[in-house]
């Protein structure tokens, strides 16, 4: 594939920046990851499970409760959103039965923004629980793909690209379909393991925009869910 127009340092259109994953840069969190995309980074610490659940929720499952921290001010409404759509995903692939009646939550701190922001707190996120211990049904990937004007697809884009963007989709997959959890016996999430975990889109994107954007995005979620497991299995290899 030929290198797209403006790209940043000349990478191509499917070339991800460089990753990096530092294992419990917080002390008192029961598991805490720093995850680095390019210049793009952000903390995720991860407290419980603890006893209880909030109003409104099943006290026969576990809860998940996301906390999103922006680099400087107060929350507002994309902020509020990213935890929502954190709090789904992250719900679908912990094994909600394991621990019920109790509450696990997930802080995320952002350090620095240079876009596909979402897609590093996703990781970031997911890393975090694998090394407090949560038990997971699967660990999940997240990619963001950008929709140039003339319709090109690019991946893991960064801030000045993004203004450039005619639409674009944060994707989740499922990196794998084995159960982490040190108790459980190894599963199956046939669903999840077969497509989509969670899928955002915005701006106008047609349907073959959006299913290329599946097809370049699930190609690349196989190079971060290899960098991801061999994180993982450096620091904690009875996982995986």
């Amino acid at each position: 594939m030929e290198k797209t127009e403006g790209r940043a340092e000349g990478r191509k259109a499917n070339q991800l920046r460089k990753y990096a994953c530092t294992r419990n840069p917080l002390g008192r969190a029961h598991g805490s990851a720093r995850w680095e995309q390019g210049d793009t980074v952000v903390v995720a610490a991860v407290y419980g499970p603890r006893p209880g659940t909030r109003k409104g929720e099943n006290p026969e499952k576990a809860s998940i409760e996301v906390v999103w921290k922006p680099m400087t001010g107060q929350s507002g409404r994309q902020e509020k959103e990213y935890e929502m759509t954190l709090k789904r995903t992250l719900q679908s692939i912990c094994l909600l039965t394991v621990h019920p009646n109790t509450t696990t939550s997930v802080v995320l701190q952002v350090m620095s923004d240079d876009g596909s922001l979402l897609p590093c707190a996703i990781n970031a996120s997911c890393a975090a629980l694998a090394f407090a211990g949560i038990p997971l049904k699967h660990l999940a990937v997240a990619i963001g793909c950008g929709v140039l004007e003339n319709g090109d697809v690019i991946l893991d884009t960064s801030k000045a690209e993004e203004k450039q963007l005619k639409s674009f989709a944060h994707l989740v997959f499922p990196n794998s379909s084995k159960s982490v959890d040190l108790k459980e016996s190894q599963q199956k999430d046939g669903q999840s393991e077969r497509g989509l975990i969670t899928s955002i889109t915005h701006g106008v994107m047609s349907e073959e925009d959006y299913f290329n954007c599946i097809e370049r995005g699930l190609a690349a979620s196989s190079r971060i869910s290899d960098f991801l497991r061999t994180t993982l299995q450096k620091h904690t290899p009875d996982y995986l």
